[in-house]
């Protein structure tokens, strides 16, 4: 089988995989009815190939490994390791993505409530890997330099092979699945100067998870609900049909710009209901302050939920 089966193979799983957070370290989980099955420790108990994490299937394209666990636990539960679904400890996604991209202003409504110009091609801007944060994670607030913050939920891609100037037609092909994001930003930094970064790149400012939903349990990303509830209020409720620029665009756009590569993300942007947008003087507005809690849903990929202190 040569590399890019390899990498096929990751795309095709049908399953639901997780990061998980284990005494012995990071470990993918699966999905399943019985529970969230530990795929790395139930390899490593019967010395069979298995990949360590997240970023080594992504990376090494070790699907077939997945595959093969699942078929040996499914006929011989009791030697699988079981973990009980609300005990599973997430950790983000990737924890070693080469390239953390994200899209601005990409949903007709947001664009219009925060008065911004709609685009003529993809704002772009990059979090690093300091960013990234989990399902049940906590986000510190940098209060020293600034007071505004805010929540974007957002359908998030991850690549499943090497993807650079691919047309639009071909652009699902690289796709290893998709996640639920939260794209955290501080606002009064983000607007300070013409480029975004400032206000996109603190520590935990990127959670992600908990599932990736692989490629092919999503025929269509752009036809997804999406939904963000901020202290138990629902505040974002609109569709990725709203996208300015569809995920097809963005993945031609990006990669005739950069290389790409297996566990790289990209952020494809937020709808509007986001704090920013709102009708009233930002020194009115509530923003998120420590104690609050944003949950983050996409229609089929799961349930993302944070708290700040």
């Amino acid at each position: 089988m040569n590399n890019t089966e390899n990498f096929e193979e990751v795309m095709t799983l049908n399953a639901s995989l997780a990061n998980i957070s284990t005494a012995n370290g990071y470990a993918l989980g699966l999905k399943t009815e019985k529970g969230v099955l530990n795929i790395t420790a139930t390899g490593e108990s019967f010395g069979m190939p298995v990949p360590k994490d997240m970023d080594d299937l992504l990376q090494n394209g070790l699907g077939e490994q997945v595959r093969n666990i699942r078929q040996f636990a499914l006929h011989k539960p009791e030697a699988g390791v079981w973990i009980k679904s609300e005990e599973v400890k997430f950790a983000p996604l990737v924890t070693r993505p080469e390239k953390i991209i994200c899209v601005g202003f990409n949903y007709r409504k947001h664009a219009e409530e925060t008065g911004t110009e709609i685009p003529k091609a993809p704002p772009l801007f990059a979090k690093f890997n300091n960013a990234l944060n989990h399902h049940n994670g906590v986000v510190t607030l940098p209060v020293q330099a600034d007071s505004h913050f805010d929540y974007e939920t957002e359908l998030v891609i991850v690549f499943g092979k090497p993807c650079h100037r691919v047309s639009e037609d071909e652009a699902f092909e690289y796709i290893a699945g998709y996640t639920v994001g939260n794209d955290v930003s501080a606002r009064t930094l983000q607007q300070q100067t013409p480029q975004l970064t400032a206000g996109k790149i603190s520590d935990g400012f990127a959670p992600l998870g908990p599932w990736l939903v692989t490629r092919d349990q999503i025929p269509n990303p752009n036809d997804l609900r999406l939904k963000t509830w901020f202290n138990g209020e629902l505040r974002q409720d609109w569709t990725t049909s709203d996208m300015i620029f569809n995920c097809r665009q963005l993945i031609s756009y990006v990669s005739a710009i950069t290389a790409l590569k297996p566990g790289d993300i990209l952020f494809t942007g937020t709808p509007q209901g986001v704090i920013l947008g709102q009708k009233i003087p930002a020194d009115q507005r509530r923003w998120i302050k420590a104690g609050d809690e944003v949950i983050s849903v996409i229609e089929h990929l799961g349930e993302l939920k944070v708290t700040y202190q």
